[in-house]
């Protein structure tokens, strides 16, 4: 499946010569660049014949400062098209954080009260199948704990009213402490954002975030400008599907955002009578469509490491900063019927208000460690589908962080872990790249 980790998390569903070859856009920066020993460490890491990425975009940002921003590889393959610091990604998973910081923003405003019963906001019951009597809060939605499961993924077809939502949404854990990433989560938050605001999902996201921060993209590509198109990154894998069969050395196949044969079609018409603000939310994507540059990545990371400021204004209030990374749960580290939650593989050991919190935990090809060494906590998010990889990670102690995006896997995630975490080797050895550039 592809929903973004989207693709429900992780794992469980989930050279330098060679880019001097690639057109002359893409390159120059790195040219003039060459010195850095990162720029080619991650031209190496593009190149790699064993696992292929099809591009890569990375900023790092310390001190107050974007110290380091490069971009490697292709955005397009036939017709070849660089990446550059203007290509927008869908963002899979990540946007679910600008999604969280959107809540947030409402909550700061007093519209949006993340204890109240969400039924209440949305004007239809919504409870737990087997748990009935415990109320679905706003919170529980941003923590994962609401009892939903990603077995409800097929209540993200833009199709399907909300409203109709049934048994097998549910898992059988009740609400409020069994930890579960789903998609789902996101869609009904959406939807809940909808009623309280009034405002489709994707205009609400315009004006309680993008346009007060900056941020380009959007979550229908049909409504970008024109030069926003033309710049989004078509997502690759070196395989039909996530299924397979993969082949490293053999052709990209394009997954989703290819508008070389035809402009994309608008989501939804603009007459508002035609859309129901509460109803079909998913119809966006807010679990993970999310359209926009590494750069913007950038701009959200320093918000958050400036305590809620944006260019000298209040954007998000300071307490609601540290509530965004206050945790709601950890893992216990048990297994089984004594665990407290679904860890993915290891990927997922304690969340926040809509943030990750990586604890530094590591095993062999398993755990949330950031860099080989250790000794990073950080907050962010992460994401996943159709053959993106994306992540934005915030350290707040040390005042810095990084951010990045790859638009194409050419081998199978699953058959190559990381030596010391549940990210794929490729994630693995980018973050500490990053990681080293951010700490130096």
């Amino acid at each position: 499946m592809n929903n973004d980790f989207e693709s429900t998390p992780r794992w469980s569903r989930r050279g330098l010569l060679g880019l001097l070859a690639m057109p002359s856009i893409g390159i120059a920066r790195t040219l003039e660049r060459s010195s850095d020993p990162l720029d080619a460490a991650l031209a190496a890491l593009v190149n790699d014949k064993a696992c292929p990425l099809a591009s890569v975009s990375v900023l790092v940002r310390r001190a107050g400062h974007v110290i380091y921003e490069g971009q490697f590889g292709r955005r397009h393959i036939e017709p070849d098209l660089p990446v550059t610091p203007d290509t927008l990604f869908r963002m899979a998973s990540v946007t679910k954080l600008f999604v969280a910081v959107a809540a947030m923003r409402l909550v700061d405003a007093g519209m949006l009260d993340l204890d109240v019963d969400i039924g209440k906001l949305l004007g239809y019951p919504l409870r737990h199948s087997r748990h009935p009597d415990v109320p679905i809060s706003a919170r529980l939605l941003l923590t994962h704990r609401s009892g939903l499961s990603d077995a409800g993924d097929d209540y993200l077809d833009a199709r399907t009213d909300l409203r109709a939502l049934g048994a097998s949404a549910w898992s059988v854990h009740a609400p409020g402490g069994w930890f579960e990433y789903a998609n789902l989560n996101f869609a009904l938050l959406a939807a809940v954002l909808e009623r309280v605001t009034g405002q489709r999902f994707d205009r609400l996201m315009q004006a309680w975030v993008f346009d007060p921060l900056g941020i380009q993209g959007g979550f229908d590509p049909a409504r970008l400008q024109s030069s926003q198109l033309a710049q989004v990154a078509t997502l690759y894998r070196k395989a039909p599907s996530d299924a397979g069969p993969w082949d490293p050395t053999g052709r990209w196949h394009a997954q989703a955002d290819d508008f070389s044969a035809a402009p994309p079609e608008p989501l939804v018409r603009d007459d508002t009578a035609s859309y129901e603000p509460g109803s079909r939310a998913a119809l966006f994507g807010p679990q993970g469509r999310l359209r926009t540059r590494v750069r913007d990545l950038g701009t959200m990371m320093a918000m958050l490491l400036n305590g809620g400021r944006h260019e000298g204004q209040v954007f998000l209030q300071p307490q609601t900063v540290r509530a965004l990374m206050s945790e709601s749960w950890r893992a216990n580290g048990l297994e089984g019927a004594d665990a407290n939650g679904d860890t993915d593989g290891g990927i997922f050991q304690a969340w926040g208000l809509g943030m990750q919190h990586f604890i530094d935990r590591s095993r062999g090809h398993w755990g949330d460690r950031l860099r080989p060494e250790g000794g990073i906590e950080a907050w962010g998010h992460l994401g996943f589908a159709y053959g993106l990889v994306s992540g934005l990670l915030v350290d707040p102690r040390r005042g810095c962080g990084i951010a990045y995006a790859i638009s194409g896997t050419g081998a199978d995630p699953e058959q190559n872990p990381g030596t010391y975490s549940s990210f794929p080797t490729w994630e693995e050895r980018l973050q500490a790249l990053l990681w080293a550039r951010a700490l130096a």
